[in-house]
């Protein structure tokens, strides 16, 4: 840094230097005309004075006189002669105190006459003109001295901390702003309370947590969360994200991260909110050939500051990550961050409660039931629902309605999820082949009795070579727990099939088209999991296979295999004679409903897109429908 510092100042005084002399030369130049020597060379070339003022007059009476310029100031006329040489200068003749004769036959002689500029006003414009130029000068001057000061204050800022700090943060964000994670708010509402009334709690023998880690998907909230945090406690409030630590020279982040501290320190008890702070605690040591030493010595800077030999009293740390499986045990001990708060995505719940936040500057339809979309929507953040409602709002703009409609949210989900609706195909062989391939996965959601319900089924394309889709109301529940039982994995399973079953038994197996190569994919995904993760196939109640973890993060970097290579082809085995047998018990029930699956194959050519109601309802009158589809129709 010292040598950095000598080379900024040697580069400030050559500035300096540059300059001055740049302004010297420019008054140089200027200075003639500043004195007034261009007007002296402008008379140099005028005659001395051949004429009287009487012989004035007489010339006049005579006309002999052309034209008369009058100069006030130095009492001088210049007289134009007729018959003059071109280029000859006029003749001066002295002027008295008053002039009326002179002006009273030049009047009545008719000769032009006018008043002169004299030689004081030349000068005086002259002066004007080069101030002019000097003004620009001096206002360059200014700009590099200034910017010469700038770099020597950066070079000496270059390690001080780039967090934004208010005395008291004004972030408009409330608790009531923030929906759907009400787990979160409530452990969120003891730092607030900690703040405002720290009593409460050292009566007793509690200490507050040092630190609090915000752990979530993208979207759930975290920062939203930091925001309410600050606009509830009315304390001093430092932002920063954990990328501004870094950077390319050796040392900054570290001082950097002292410079905050110091700062906190100085205005506790306040809060301290670091975004994304993976990116400067990821676990040291990690990846091929270790890790970036700059970002490591950064993070130990940061684990000394927050629970070092000397203790930070009154400051609360928050930060926000969606990666906490990268970041270094050492950071997530107690004492440094005490609590993991997890902002997880909200439930059907939440996503109402959050419809409800997001609906108050919209005009949205008194028909739009809220519920409704919440139970749509299983999976979708808060970020995700609050653009669902923003893109029903563009649509409805775009259709030239007042109000959102129930039919913009439902355009506004399939656009989200599945994709951009493209123009419809033309009845030709393809249209009824998809429309066929896509009845085959509704007919049996709809027939399997642990299958999830149908919502729609579609032959509409969409972006993304998508040329039709069957969509189901899942099982909320189920998703967000996890715990999927092995009825609805087989079903799951013989539903994804039914694509390819329903082409096989209508165009024969020469016809069968690449359609089902998703399909395919899912099912060998389902499959795996039920024989090596869940113990759900003949091979028994074992585990054979794990999630695994990247490179970076420090893992194992070589794939270690957890079975030999006789249980590996006995798993293969298992996965193969589950598809098989979910796919012929698909082609079954395609085979004993053909007549229902050609009537649902004309509907859906004709209309391009049936409704679960109306789909459940045309099964109904060819077949008994199981239970749980029953109830679906009647509620």
């Amino acid at each position: 840094m010292k040598n950095f510092e000598k080379k900024t100042l040697k580069k400030q005084q050559s500035t300096k230097r540059t300059a001055l002399t740049g302004a010297l030369a420019a008054g140089l130049i200027m200075l003639p005309g500043m004195l007034g020597l261009a007007p002296a060379l402008a008379q140099k070339g005028e005659r001395d004075s051949s004429l009287s003022y009487g012989d004035l007059i007489t010339k006049t009476e005579n006309r002999e006189v052309e034209r008369v310029e009058l100069d006030q100031a130095d009492q001088i006329a210049r007289v134009y002669l007729k018959g003059r040489k071109e280029g000859e200068p006029p003749i001066q003749v002295r002027l008295l105190e008053q002039n009326t004769e002179l002006i009273n036959k030049l009047k009545e002689t008719g000769v032009s006459f006018g008043e002169a500029p004299s030689a004081n006003s030349r000068a005086a414009l002259g002066l004007l003109l080069n101030l002019v130029w000097i003004l620009p000068l001096v206002a360059l001057m200014l700009l590099f001295l200034r910017r010469s000061t700038n770099a020597s204050s950066q070079a000496m800022n270059f390690g001080k901390t780039k967090a934004r700090f208010q005395m008291e943060a004004k972030t408009g964000v409330k608790f009531d702003d923030v929906a759907g994670i009400e787990e979160a708010k409530e452990e969120l509402q003891e730092v607030v309370t900690f703040l405002k009334q720290p009593e409460k709690f050292t009566a007793v023998g509690a200490r507050i947590p040092k630190g609090v880690l915000l752990v979530g998907p993208p979207g759930t909230g975290k920062t939203l969360l930091a925001k309410a945090i600050a606009g509830e406690a009315g304390v001093p409030f430092f932002s920063i994200s954990g990328s501004e630590f870094v950077e390319m020279f050796v040392g900054v982040g570290a001082s950097r991260v002292r410079d905050l501290f110091k700062k906190a320190k100085e205005n506790a008890p306040c809060l301290i909110f670091i975004d994304e702070i993976d990116a400067v605690g990821r676990q040291r040591g990690a990846g091929i050939g270790g890790g970036n030493d700059e970002r490591e010595q950064t993070l130990n800077q940061l684990l000394t500051e927050m629970d070092g030999f000397e203790g930070n009293t009154g400051i609360i740390i928050i930060a926000a990550t969606n990666r906490p499986d990268v970041l270094d045990t050492a950071l997530l001990r107690p004492g440094r961050f005490d609590r993991q708060v997890i902002v997880d995505a909200p439930d059907r719940k939440g996503r109402l409660e959050i419809l409800k936040v997001h609906a108050r500057n919209k005009k949205v339809d008194p028909s739009v039931s809220l519920e409704v979309i919440a139970r749509r929507t299983p999976g979708f953040t808060g970020a995700d629902l609050a653009n669902l409602l923003n893109e029903a709002a563009i649509l409805t703009a775009r259709r030239r309605k007042e109000a959102i409609t129930q039919l913009e949210i439902d355009d506004a989900i399939d656009r989200l999820t599945i994709g951009l609706t493209l123009n419809p195909l033309l009845d030709s062989k393809k249209k009824r082949l998809i429309a066929y391939h896509e009845v085959g996965h509704a007919l049996l959601s709809t027939l399997l009795e642990n299958a999830d319900p149908l919502n729609k089924v579609t032959i509409i394309p969409r972006s993304g070579g998508v040329g039709g889709f069957s969509q189901q109301i899942l099982n909320e529940e189920m998703i967000d727990s996890g715990l999927y039982t092995k009825a609805w994995l087989h079903d799951n399973i013989t539903m994804t099939l039914g694509g390819k079953a329903a082409e096989v038994e209508v165009f024969g197996e020469s016809e069968v088209t690449g359609g089902a190569s998703n399909d395919l994919k899912v099912v060998t995904n389902l499959a795996r999991k039920m024989v090596t993760m869940y113990g759900m196939s003949e091979l028994g109640l074992v585990a054979l296979e794990s999630q695994s973890s990247d490179v970076f993060l420090g893992r194992d970097w070589m794939n270690r295999s957890e079975y030999s290579e006789e249980m590996a082809t006995k798993i293969d085995r298992q996965v193969r004679a589950m598809a098989v047998s979910c796919y012929k018990e698909a082609r079954r029930i395609i085979n004993e409903n053909r007549a229902l699956v050609d009537r649902l194959v004309d509907l859906l050519v004709e209309q391009e897109t049936i409704e679960g109601e109306q789909f459940r309802k045309i099964v109904a009158e060819y077949t008994q429908l199981p239970a749980k589809q029953q109830l679906v129709v009647s509620g």
